[in-house]
């Protein structure tokens, strides 16, 4: 099992975002980087990155900001780097998996572009994970910004056909809340799939993770906790304690 801290970027600075509204953004710093040596200074392996503005189709500016900070964090070979947001083609995956990162996450192409989604899976294989954001059972896309017709469970079914291994599930609902866990929807899936998950939003405690770990390795392969360690909800040193150490050593780099 893994813990994943979890740095959201917009124009370079280090945020967390409400149910994933631009809106409702709260600054945490402008140093990735020092975010990210933070975390592995507290015995951290992983880390996930989220490139907000390019979700949100933001200006090159921003999109600079952010790449430079994933790639500052690849290269500083502290933490294996799990990063997504806006990946749309196979040269943002390239983009990416050149930077040095170990996981790259495809959200919106699952559903609107299968086509690119299938053949990503066929040509990268484990190196990609399916990032899936629902709010009552309806599936989201787009930064979360836009429901479709369609839903949790038939998207998890298309993607174990098409070859996905990995998969981060988000409650939209409680993401960036710290307003606790539905711990019974990721046993759902997990059994869905045949593999375990990653749980994402609404981790508030340690009691959340304890939670988590209980399930077992079957069903929970990590987890992303990003609010509740800047708000001191969590403590990352505890946190990890709780996740198995053993899992969390780094062989090298990313």
């Amino acid at each position: 099992m893994i813990l994943f801290p979890a740095i959201d970027l917009i124009g370079g600075k280090v945020v967390r975002l409400k149910q994933g509204k631009r809106s409702a953004m709260d600054i945490y710093g402008d140093d990735p980087l020092a975010q990210a040596q933070a975390f592995a200074q507290a015995g951290a392996a992983w880390v996930h990155v989220v490139d907000l503005s390019r979700a949100f189709g933001e200006d090159e500016e921003s999109l600079a900001a952010n790449q430079a900070a994933i790639t500052a964090i690849c290269q500083s070979g502290l933490l294996h780097v799990d990063a997504g947001g806006g990946v749309r083609t196979m040269a943002d995956v390239q983009r990416l998996a050149g930077a040095g990162v170990s996981r790259i996450a495809l959200g919106t192409p699952l559903v609107k572009d299968p086509a690119f989604a299938k053949a990503a899976a066929r040509e990268f294989g484990d190196l990609l994970v399916a990032d899936v954001a629902a709010k009552d059972g309806q599936v989201h896309v787009n930064g979360w910004r836009e429901d479709v017709d369609l839903s949790l469970n038939q998207l998890v079914d298309e993607l174990c056909s098409w070859g996905y291994k990995h998969l981060v599930y988000t409650d939209i609902a409680r993401d960036g809340c710290s307003c606790g866990i539905d711990a019974r929807a990721y046993e759902m899936l997990a059994s869905r799939c045949g593999f375990p998950v990653v749980a994402s939003g609404g981790i508030a405690s340690l009691e959340d993770i304890q939670a988590l770990c209980a399930m077992g390795d079957e069903v929970i392969e990590g987890i992303i906790v990003g609010r509740a360690l800047y708000e001191g909800q969590v403590d990352l040193k505890e946190a990890l304690e709780l996740v198995q150490p053993a899992t969390q050593t780094l062989e090298a780099g990313c």
